[in-house]
């Protein structure tokens, strides 16, 4: 991870994040509607994260963003609650633990915003990153919580922090 840096994003990161995320789900097949694929606001990342108790992180290697994750207290979700969102890492940058510090940072960020909970939406298409968030103690749910408006989500997970 020597040769990786994580940092908040920028205003100028929004074009080249919403890439890397619409390109990894074309990837896995998951670009379908009811996903970040179509959701307008994956084009506009820096500004949906200026709310209140949400942060989103971009990762970097030597040669320009390689991917992002936040956390985002949703619409409808319990107070207590946030969701881990748009977590995507290039082919290039996957395998050498990215995944983990990103996950782990939105953890200790959930933590000191005040929530207990957190909570997320996901593809089978995902096969990477389902995996990963079983090993950090993601229980499967029945269906959704909040309001994301992500209806091509067919996995929902909550952890207890």
């Amino acid at each position: 991870m020597e040769d990786y840096k994580i940092r908040p994003i920028q205003p100028e990161d929004n074009k080249t994040i919403a890439s890397v995320i619409r390109d990894t789900l074309v990837e896995f097949g998951a670009n379908h509607p009811g996903t970040v694929f179509f959701d307008p606001t994956t084009d506009h990342l820096f500004e949906l994260f200026r709310k209140e108790k949400a942060a989103y992180w971009i990762v970097e290697d030597g040669t320009g963003i390689v991917g992002g994750g936040g956390i985002f207290p949703t619409k409808g979700l319990p107070a207590d609650t946030c969701e881990l969102v748009k977590l995507y890492l290039l082919p290039r940058a996957r395998g050498k633990g990215l995944g983990k510090k990103l996950i782990e940072i939105c953890h200790q960020e959930a933590k000191k915003n005040g929530f207990r909970k957190i909570y997320l939406e996901t593809m089978p298409e995902l096969t990477i990153a389902v995996p990963l968030y079983e090993k950090f103690g993601y229980q499967y749910l029945d269906g959704p919580l909040g309001e994301s408006g992500h209806f091509g989500c067919a996995i929902q997970m909550l952890k207890t922090l």
